[in-house]
């Protein structure tokens, strides 16, 4: 079984993966080919730029402040979803992470195609600059595609990787207030990456909007303030919770539920814990959010320890395939401003069932 940071399914070796300085020079950086750059030039074009007249604009994060002088033509998305959030504000980004390893021999990359990106995507293919399990960027890839601005906002790059990132073009990583990568709330980190591209107004709309959806999910469904929940995954044949500080934690309460932080205590400081079989009494919540693809789902429902649970018995489980099928884990996973209205709809339908 695979894992990552926006599922339990694939390796999540990025979770140990260390960024370092490597063996790249300014010059070899700035000396790069622009093959790439003259292949997704066809694709993107000026319309795609953020407003003109919001510039310049400095965006103080983690590893100091970036000012963007002037509207991005050129992005390159370092951030596991920043790409979507990119993509939310009319600009295709010209290099992404791969998030979700694409079936071998299958095109486009799945990671155009989910419901909630593929009209915004279209025909264009942005170059693949960091898939899921490397150690790090692609730099040499990354200045080929001569970007004005990188976003590394859902990330873990540490300074020397900013650092590099930097001599390259601008870069804005991850929210000043963030303790831990990935822990940042989903809308400081659409609200983070909207002032970069100059959306500023334009973000806290989309956040506006979204949180609207949420507060009417909770309005539907006064009962579930009542009710504590948890969302988890099947990972190495252990029960894998995610924290309440995660995308899917926050997911979960935003439509009403408590939730487990009990799960956060014995996390230390992680997204995610595996429970050791002593402990996946801690799951034994109202409701539970599973998040795998068929096989990983089959494999849990076959756990005893899993089975013999109360609210398994009862029946108050939602199982969410993730990349297959409707891919409502993947929506809830990423929890983009592409994502969070498809998920919503979807989380609330599991819980209606």
């Amino acid at each position: 079984m695979l894992l990552h940071r926006t599922t339990l399914r694939r390796p999540w070796r990025r979770m140990a993966a260390i960024l370092t300085a490597a063996t790249l020079g300014v010059g070899l950086l700035a000396g790069c080919g622009s093959d790439s750059a003259d292949k997704t030039d066809q694709q993107n074009d000026g319309t795609q730029a953020a407003s003109a007249g919001a510039f310049p604009v400095t965006v103080e994060h983690a590893f100091g402040s970036t000012t963007v002088d002037k509207a991005p033509k050129r992005v390159v998305s370092v951030g596991y979803t920043d790409d979507q959030t990119i993509l939310a504000f009319g600009i295709k980004p010209v290099g992404m992470v791969d998030q979700y390893p694409n079936p071998p021999g299958k095109s486009p990359d799945i990671n155009t195609q989910w419901p909630w990106v593929k009209d915004k995507w279209g025909d264009t293919k942005p170059e693949v600059v960091m898939k899921n399990g490397d150690s790090g960027p692609n730099y040499e890839k990354i200045a080929a595609l001569r970007p004005d601005l990188i976003v590394a906002v859902y990330s873990e790059i540490d300074k020397a990787a900013y650092d590099k990132l930097s001599k390259i073009a601008p870069t804005v990583a991850r929210t000043k207030a963030e303790k831990e990568p990935f822990s940042a709330p989903w809308q400081d980190n659409a609200l983070h990456i909207a002032k970069a591209l100059g959306k500023a107004k334009e973000g806290e709309k989309m956040v506006q909007d979204i949180q609207g959806q949420l507060d009417a999910a909770k309005k539907a469904h006064p009962e579930l303030g009542k009710e504590k929940a948890v969302a988890l995954s099947w990972y190495k044949n252990s029960v894998a919770p995610f924290t309440s500080t995660d995308v899917r934690g926050r997911l979960v309460t935003g439509i009403g539920y408590k939730y487990q932080t009990e799960i956060d205590k014995i996390a230390g400081g992680s997204f995610y814990t595996t429970l050791s079989p002593e402990r996946v009494d801690l799951v034994d919540v109202d409701h539970i959010f599973v998040i795998n693809d068929k096989a990983d789902t089959e494999a849990l429902k076959k756990f005893k320890l899993f089975a013999n649970l109360d609210a398994v018995k009862k029946g108050n489980v939602s199982y969410l395939l993730d990349s297959e099928g409707p891919a409502v884990g993947a929506a809830i996973s990423q929890g983009t401003l592409l994502s969070m209205p498809y998920a919503i709809d979807e989380l609330v339908k599991s819980v209606d069932q």
